[in-house]
């Protein structure tokens, strides 16, 4: 769909807010006298109104603590207004002008920037394919290398007292399919369990749910094929890693896809707002909205 055929009703939720932030940039035209609004404090020639304190008040609050809300607000908004007067008469008219300028500035790039993302949106492909995924995983893979360790990893978090800990080691450890059903027919008696070995998890992670692993030990028992049985005084832990890679080694794919798949929708919507910025210059010129004047030397 060509962009100009979008009606404007189609992104009035984001505009709603941006007109909303847009008039509170300038007093004036926020509270200058309306005809059938009730006044409730005026500060020279603008005036605030008593339906500009309906959001201030709450259904289930006291008539003392909505009058104390209501005056704290009105003198609080009038401070603002007397500040805003005087500065407008004292400071020098360059920096006036350099302040209305950015206003300004600030006002169009609320509208635009809304417009634009509610046109990404309307017409943005986020779909990405795993052929695309694995493309570009190949392509850049060099420029993946990881930062940190990160373990597969299968776990179980026992009670200090359990009774057949030997049993869910060897369970645990050897792992074929009646170990895996077995184990998680009593994983309810078990204080943490992962039995899904095939996720990619930093080393880290590892060590924050295994507490008696630290940095100073995970050597020790942080390798390919290891088993290891640990404990403290809120439980017994046992642990098989499935497999491990290193800093500096390529991540996997499955490990770094969900940062791919955000690369990837950046580049997509940057490619978009160029051809916006082309669609949006070439018809107003078609449509005699856009010139540009010959300049005398």
């Amino acid at each position: 769909m060509d962009f100009c055929e979008i009606k404007l009703e189609k992104i009035s939720i984001f505009l709603m807010s941006v007109v909303l932030l847009c008039t509170f940039i300038s007093c004036d035209s926020l509270f200058n006298k309306k005809e059938g609004k009730i006044p409730v404090a005026r500060v020279g020639e603008t005036y605030l109104y008593k339906e500009d304190l309906k959001e201030l008040l709450l259904t289930n609050m006291s008539k003392e603590d909505s009058t104390s809300l209501v005056n704290n607000y009105i003198n609080n908004w009038a401070y603002k207004q007397l500040l805003l007067s005087k500065a407008k008469i004292n400071l020098p008219e360059e920096k006036l002008e350099y302040f209305e300028q950015l206003v300004s500035n600030y006002r169009t790039d609320l509208y635009t920037g809304a417009y634009k993302e509610a046109l990404v949106l309307q017409s943005h492909d986020t779909a990405i394919t795993r052929a695309q995924l694995t493309e570009f995983y190949e392509r850049e893979k060099e420029n993946f290398k990881l930062k940190e360790r990160i373990i597969q990893l299968r776990f179980v978090e026992l009670p200090t007292q359990y009774l057949d800990k030997d049993l869910v080691a060897n369970k645990l450890r050897n792992f074929k399919e009646a170990d895996k059903r077995y184990l998680d027919s009593i994983s309810v008696q078990f204080r943490k369990v992962n039995f899904n070995d095939s996720i990619w998890v930093s080393a880290f992670r590892v060590m924050e749910e295994i507490a008696p692993l630290t940095t100073e030990n995970q050597d020790k028992y942080l390798k390919k094929s290891q088993f290891f049985e640990l404990q403290d005084s809120l439980g017994v832990y046992l642990g098989k890693v499935n497999d491990m890679l290193e800093i500096n080694d390529i991540a996997p794919l499955t490990y770094i896809e969900p940062t791919i798949k955000q690369l990837l929708l950046n580049r997509r919507k940057l490619d978009y707002m160029k051809k916006l910025e082309v669609e949006v210059m070439d018809e107003a010129i078609k449509e005699k909205e856009f010139e540009v004047y010959e300049q005398g030397n």
